[in-house]
């Protein structure tokens, strides 16, 4: 079939081609998700065991090693590390690369099992183990927020307060917080006034847990209603927890708790985080949008909401951007968008140069058509612009028009020698469009491996696969149909008439045929000065065969060995403005001595 002359004679479909093409384009860009990198899944879990009151060696014997054999009967367990510290077990856990994401929370499932299962042989006063397997959140929009001025208790309300608001913006995934500091109510007993009064210390304990315990009073009937009792305690101050009423034992006499102690409000001496911005005391907000969402509008719509509460929080709060992913995605789109202009302007510019202005508007349209088409089947195959496919597009560039080239260039040579525009479109394109798709599936093949790789490398890079398939299929096709199109709109010479009667038209075809001396001859087709130069340099190669080869061998030996020496790395150097410096003290320093010798570095800033 002469896919070609076809696309010429019913112009209609072709044109529908281009259509879809570039309308479809447009609405991919605007659709599909956009992000920094693709999504992929972390196999990994970590299995935290608390034991207040054991040492490392109590935790390891006691815990660790009980909960590791119940992991080990898993086969879909790769690796397993622990680590046993006074008072805590950590044991972190990664699946083998054979299981696809898919699978994984299955996994996580049967290892809650195993773990809940293993909880009686653990010895009293284990907490119960929690399992993380949580790690594919991204935080792609990060805050500092500082508070001069407001208490702790404050400063959680905000915190409470950000959450809830932006939980509520369209795409937002999670909120979490770190780093604002924890309230403790301090009882200081008076153990001289216990003496004197003879009081246990058990019964001051004791009767402050009873005043907070939360216990079902029951319920009346009244009338034809059921009435449920509250019995609350209300003890949500210092001020009520002072007036709790302790008994002296053998009497009736009760004194109040404000008698014996202190009761005081006041941060926790140990907190767990302590964060800083600028030399001040701050807590953060990370915000993770949903996941294949397009993280740009989700950005733009936090930011909104965020200028909407400013107004509603107290003043002396300030929100910091750490690190705002849509404003980085962004960029990336805007800089492909830059590279595709420039890929497309060169492409015409040299091949306008080389063959032509017709030749170079031709083969550029093409290309423009296969990169919006892309970008229609990635809306309809759900596959997100990020890094990836953004550079499976670039890629691909070199290698789009190809494709167009071949069948243009074929176009030429053929109305040079005689042929009418539809006859030499339709056997240009004939002859090359098998060899044209061979090549087209070994460029694609060449990439397979990496996409349809079982284990994570191929979760991550299965965008630079499909989106190379799609882009060089969809290439080779406009390049048997579009371009020939085209082609014969623009390559035509005068006097080309088409629409000529068919007997008559096919008289001159067979006048053409047999009329060889009015052809131009090939060597009047290849005389150009660069023509000359590959033949001449061709022939010599031909003629030293052995120094060819062995040229060729040669080369390929140095490019082996010059390979080796090339740094290897799975992802580049990042270029985020953002560095970390990690500073380690010896065990068992306390977490204020870490924040004081950090705020000395902080002086160096």
């Amino acid at each position: 079939m002469n896919i070609a002359k076809l696309s010429i004679e019913r112009p209609l479909n072709t044109w529908l081609i281009v259509v879809i093409c570039l309308l479809g384009g447009i609405w991919g860009f605007n659709t599909v998700g956009k992000l920094e990198d693709p999504a992929f899944t972390i196999p990994n879990a970590i299995i935290n065991t608390p034991y207040p009151g054991a040492t490392a060696v109590e935790v390891e014997e006691e815990v660790t090693e009980r909960l590791e054999r119940a992991i080990q009967e898993m086969e879909q367990i790769d690796v397993i590390k622990s680590k046993s510290l006074p008072g805590r077990s950590e044991i972190q856990v990664e699946v083998h690369s054979s299981y696809r994401s898919h699978e994984l929370p299955q996994i996580w499932d049967e290892l809650r099992n195993k773990i809940n299962d293993a909880q009686g042989d653990l010895p009293e006063g284990v907490l119960g183990s929690q399992v993380n397997d949580d790690f594919g959140e991204v935080y792609g929009l990060f805050y500092a927020v500082t508070a001069d001025g407001l208490t702790t208790r404050e400063i959680r309300d905000i915190s409470t307060f950000l959450q809830r608001e932006l939980l509520a913006v369209p795409g937002v995934a999670r909120v979490t917080t770190a780093g604002e500091r924890e309230e403790t109510i301090y009882i200081d007993i008076s153990n001289e006034r216990l003496t004197t009064l003879g009081i246990p210390i058990n019964q001051v304990i004791n009767t402050i847990q009873t005043e907070n315990a939360v216990e079902n009073a029951g319920s009346l009937r009244v009338g034809e209603r059921q009435v449920r009792l509250v019995a609350r305690s209300d003890i949500d101050s210092t001020a009520l927890i002072e007036a709790i009423r302790i008994g002296r034992p053998g009497t009736t006499e009760q004194v109040s708790l404000m008698d014996i102690a202190t009761v005081y409000r006041e941060p926790s001496d140990q907190p767990n985080q302590l964060i800083r911005y600028n030399g001040e005391d701050a807590f953060t907000l990370g915000i993770a949008g949903a996941a294949n969402d397009n993280i740009i509008r989700v950005g733009e719509a936090v930011e909104a909401r965020m200028e909407e509460l400013k107004s509603r929080l107290p003043l002396g709060v300030e929100l910091h951007p750490l690190y705002e992913q849509h404003h980085v995605v962004n960029d990336a789109i805007n800089d492909f968008l830059l590279n595709l202009a420039m890929s497309v302007a060169i492409v015409i510019g040299v091949l306008c140069l080389a063959m032509g202005w017709r030749i170079g508007v031709v083969v550029g349209s093409t290309l423009l058509l296969t990169v919006l088409g892309t970008l229609l089947f990635m809306g309809l195959l759900n596959i997100e612009m990020e890094r990836i496919s953004l550079g499976a597009l670039i890629i691909a560039m070199g290698m789009l028009v190809d494709n167009a080239i071949v069948v243009a260039e074929g176009m030429v040579t053929n109305i040079k020698r005689g042929q009418r525009a539809k006859e030499a479109a339709g056997s240009a394109a004939k002859r090359a469009q098998l060899p044209l798709l061979g090549a087209t599936v070994i460029g694609i093949m060449a990439f397979a491996g990496i996409g349809l790789s079982d284990d994570v490398t191929g979760e991550f890079l299965y965008s630079l696969f499909m989106v190379i398939l799609v882009s060089l299929m969809l290439s080779w096709l406009l390049a048997i149909t579009v371009t020939p199109l085209f082609g014969y709109y623009l390559l035509r010479q005068k006097g080309d008439d088409e629409d000529q009667p068919a007997d008559e038209q096919q008289a001159d075809e067979h006048q053409d045929e047999n009329e060889n001396d009015d052809e131009p001859s090939k060597r009047e087709l290849y005389g150009g000065l660069l023509y000359r130069a590959y033949r001449r340099v061709l022939l010599l190669a031909l003629g030293m065969r052995i120094v060819t080869v062995s040229a060729l061998v040669l080369i390929t030996a140095v490019c082996l060995w010059a390979f080796s020496l090339i740094p290897q790395s799975f992802f580049p150097d990042s270029n985020t403005p953002l560095f970390f410096v990690n500073m380690e003290l010896p065990q068992g320093t306390d977490i204020r001595s870490t924040a004081d010798y950090a705020a000395d570095i902080e002086a160096y800033t």
